[in-house]
């Protein structure tokens, strides 16, 4: 089980260390779970550094961009991240398709981008409530999927993390029902089939809090959550984890 945490534009280097040591405290590693933190670049290498030691916890960085160097103001190339500290990298996250205009080629390009650099991509799929609403939804996750995967070997797409989240679900409160999530788990691991990459395991992101994550991950098609909001404070993540953390895990 993974269970990752999105920090998004929060949490500067020293609020990054104070919630590691409270939380590294208060968590202790478990078999089979596997702990990602994202914080905001800013705080990516504070983050490293304030949870070395933990063999179960990695970091990422929450965006790249898929060249190695350039004249790209504003953007962290993937060799960077990783001079930093990350092992993963979100890649087309709701926000920067919606927000910030990120296509199915730019997604292609930084999944390749951080595969060549030895790092984890969490590849993101979601769809906005209209496409629900139009009963679009596996038809969206699934060409979201394949396009990322345009030109990836089997090996490739073993390679990578999948987080279903849909768009309507994150931050509004919404959750999509455990029953919801597993129906859309179910199309993408067939998907991934398809690719190669039955063994990828797919997250949840979407309103998870301490209330809904158990069931959430009690269900067979779900291996993980993403989480935002209720990753931000120590003792509501340690919530989050404890809740995930009664599901018996299979295996």
């Amino acid at each position: 089980m993974i269970l990752a945490a999105n920090w998004k534009m929060h949490l500067a280097p020293e609020e990054v260390r104070r919630f590691a040591e409270q939380f590294l405290a208060a968590v202790p590693p478990k078999a089979g779970r596997a702990l990602v933190f994202f914080p905001s670049a800013v705080s990516l290498e504070a983050a490293a550094w304030a949870f070395a030691g933990r063999d179960d916890v990695q970091v990422g960085v929450q965006d790249v961009h898929w060249e190695p160097k350039g004249a790209f103001t504003g953007a962290t190339s993937v060799p960077l991240a990783k001079a930093a500290g990350a092992a993963a990298a979100l890649v087309g996250h709701s926000e920067r398709r919606h927000v910030f205009g990120e296509t199915d080629v730019d997604v292609r390009r930084k999944v390749r981008a951080v595969l060549d650099a030895g790092l984890t991509p969490f590849l993101c799929v979601g769809e906005l409530l209209e496409q629900r609403d139009r009963d679009e939804t596996a038809a969206v996750v699934t060409a979201q999927l394949r396009a990322a995967c345009d030109g990836l070997t089997r090996e490739d797409v073993g390679r990578l993390v999948v987080a279903y989240e849909p768009v309507w679900a994150i931050g509004t409160g919404r959750t999509a029902t455990p029953e919801d999530a597993a129906a859309v788990h179910r199309v993408l691991h067939q998907a991934l089939e398809a690719l190669g990459g039955g063994g990828v395991p797919i997250l949840y992101g979407g309103s998870v809090n301490p209330g809904n994550a158990r069931d959430l991950v009690a269900r067979p098609e779900v291996q993980g959550l993403l989480v935002g909001g209720a990753s931000l404070q120590p003792e509501t993540w340690q919530a989050v984890v404890t809740a995930a953390d009664g599901v018996p895990q299979p295996g």
